[in-house]
């Protein structure tokens, strides 16, 4: 059981939200779905909460309305390993929403996510500042980070 769990906001789209990541990520599972009772603050029935998990990181989403929205001060970021990797979760995540720079994006229901293989994060450490200011620049060009492109630009002599 882990010990912080992300709790998101949505203006009834919890459920639907919660089907849409479990379908994307391979290891993805539905959880508990509470509904609002008799009296509650939306019409009984009406999704209440709906628990998820992903990747083993556990989520719930709550039905509460329009008064708080998402912004990208807040972002998943998936750690991605191929190109094929980022490929499949910049266009499912991405599909309804907005592509951003820098490997960013916004899904359909204004989560913001960022689609990164580890290796960027490596070549822009690099202690040879030349490399990693090359790395730098070509993302900067990029919205869906290109793995081969961060590489030539790392390896250019």
């Amino acid at each position: 059981m882990q010990k912080i769990t992300p709790f998101l906001w949505f203006d009834g789209k919890a459920e639907e939200a919660m089907n849409h990541y479990t379908s994307i990520f391979k290891n993805a599972k539905v959880g508990n779905v509470a509904r609002y009772s008799e009296g509650g603050p939306a019409p009984a029935g009406t999704v209440m909460t709906a628990e998820f998990e992903i990747e083993g990181q556990e989520f719930i989403a709550l039905n509460a309305g329009p008064m708080f929205s998402f912004t990208p001060a807040i972002s998943f970021y998936v750690k991605c390993f191929t190109q094929e990797e980022i490929d499949h979760y910049w266009e499912k995540l991405s599909e309804g929403g907005e592509q951003q720079q820098c490997g960013w994006l916004t899904d359909k229901f204004g989560v913001s996510w960022q689609i990164v293989p580890p290796v960027l994060g490596e070549m822009m450490s690099d202690k040879d500042r030349k490399k990693a200011s090359r790395v730098m620049q070509a993302m900067m060009t990029m919205k869906k980070i290109d793995i081969k492109k961060l590489k030539e630009a790392y390896d250019q002599a």
